[in-house]
């Protein structure tokens, strides 16, 4: 079995592809799907694929919000905490997080108010991670990650 690193409840990571060095994660092994909670969004066509764009506050303090495009992979229904259900967009990008780069299903929802831009569900944590709940920020505290 491959070596697991430790994660708190909560931790920075960084989604390279989106032109995102940190967003402020919540470490959700109840969660099924990985969730980026944007702002807004907005889906357009480009060369006969449908991609979305979409704007978010990364959880940084006195940042500026971020700007993403991706190609849209799927749209899904998602049951949240709340038990309801919504169809949301996914879309496949690059997580970097403890010196580990891999590719993961992430879909965008727009909750305003939330405490944490991005829910790290169990589907990406498989097999990389384990999580000690009583911690937060075992990887490090607003720790902007370097895109490449």
């Amino acid at each position: 079995m491959p070596k697991t690193l430790p994660l708190g409840w909560r931790e920075w990571l960084a989604l390279p592809d989106l032109g995102i060095t940190a967003v402020r994660a919540k470490v959700d092994t109840g969660a099924r799907s990985s969730s980026l909670h944007v702002d807004s969004q907005e889906t357009f066509d480009r060369d006969g694929v449908e991609w979305v764009r979409f704007e978010l506050d990364t959880g940084r303090y006195h940042a500026p919000h971020a700007y993403g495009e991706a190609p849209v992979l799927a749209r899904r229904k998602v049951t949240d905490s709340g038990g309801h259900r919504t169809e949301r967009i996914f879309i496949r990008t690059r997580m970097r997080l403890a010196g580990l780069e891999w590719l993961a299903e992430v879909n965008l929802a727009q909750r305003r108010n939330m405490l944490f831009p991005m829910l790290l569900g169990r589907t990406a944590l498989a097999g990389r991670f384990v999580v000690d709940p009583a911690a937060s920020f075992l990887q490090g505290e607003h720790a902007p990650v370097p895109t490449k």
